[in-house]
């Protein structure tokens, strides 16, 4: 039954018994079950706005902070992608540990002594091939924009 005071709204109708009486208990439990369920929504929709989007490359690797890559930056971050592709730690990366970041023509231009591997000195290389084809500008760093640019991608690609 309704307490004194209590107005009847559309759900305490909707919830009244066969005897037209308001059941308070299935009223409210139906009130926590909404709200509960409402909350939960509110909560996933924050977690979407609060959760982290992935960093972009210059975050990721200017370790300077001054908004640019330049070419110590990118060598120190593919050293550092080398020693974790080389699974078998025998301080070369084959085809397969290169896990599509070369093709096979490509890996056959950057193996000067075409011994079907590349050793550090060589992938930071092609890295630094492709840096100097990003640097449109020529002042030995690279911005955001160079980074989009194919060539840019083509080096965030033996990066990541």
């Amino acid at each position: 039954m309704l307490t004194e005071g209590e107005q009847t709204s559309p759900l305490a109708e909707d919830l009244a018994d066969k005897r037209g009486r308001s059941t308070m208990r299935s009223r409210r439990s139906m009130l926590l079950t909404s709200g509960a369920a409402t909350t939960l929504a509110m909560v996933g929709d924050l977690r979407a706005l609060a959760a982290p989007r992935r960093a972009g490359p210059i975050a990721m690797f200017d370790t300077d902070k001054d908004g640019t890559l330049d070419l110590d930056e990118v060598k120190k971050a593919a050293s550092a992608l080398f020693a974790k592709l080389d699974r078998d730690h025998d301080e070369t990366l084959e085809q397969g540990e290169l896990k599509g970041r070369l093709n096979a023509k490509q890996l056959s231009a950057a193996d000067p002594d075409h011994d079907g591997k590349l050793t550090l000195d060589e992938y930071l290389a092609v890295v630094e091939q492709r840096f100097h084809a990003a640097d449109q500008d020529n002042d030995g760093t690279l911005d955001a924009k160079e980074l989009s640019s194919r060539a840019g991608q083509a080096l965030l690609h033996l990066l990541r």
